[in-house]
């Protein structure tokens, strides 16, 4: 008599597909994260600054108005942070972070070839939204270039 052969479960998971499929996930992240930078091509002027104070920082997102080359004003609270805003929309939605929680930090990253005149319009407008306090977002000073 022939024994017939009764075959158990496998208790075993076959990990290959898993596997493709995270490999598959990986590419699709290395190509699309450095697509996914944020905010407006800036020249930032260069200044020998000290960073905001971690505790300053801590728990609040900042609210940023930037002002590209041609003087356009974007913010990054509220909307497309790509899309230029008028006076009145930056005075609003300013007005509207700093009511619910007056300890947001307030910087303007401004490009150094901006006229005065116009970063100073943008950080009036920042004053009269409520904000005490405007910092200045800037890029280090490269001393290697100094030195040449």
């Amino acid at each position: 008599m022939s024994r017939i052969r009764q075959r158990g479960l496998m208790g075993e998971i076959n990990v290959v597909p898993y596997i493709d499929v995270m490999l598959v996930l990986l590419i699709i992240f290395m190509i699309t994260a450095p697509l996914l930078t944020q905010g407006i091509k800036v020249d930032l002027p260069q200044a020998a600054s000290e960073p905001l104070p971690p505790e300053l920082m801590e728990g609040n997102e900042p609210l940023v108005l930037s002002i590209n080359q041609s003087g356009e004003l974007f913010l990054n609270i509220g909307g497309d942070e790509e899309v230029p805003v008028d006076e009145q929309t930056v005075l609003n939605r300013t007005a509207a972070v700093l009511r619910r929680n007056s300890q947001t930090p307030v910087l303007v990253k401004a490009d150094e070839a901006v006229p005065y005149g116009r970063v100073v319009t943008g950080m009036v407008i920042l004053q009269q939204a409520g904000a005490e306090q405007i910092g200045f977002i800037t890029d280090p000073l490269d001393f290697s270039q100094d030195e040449q």
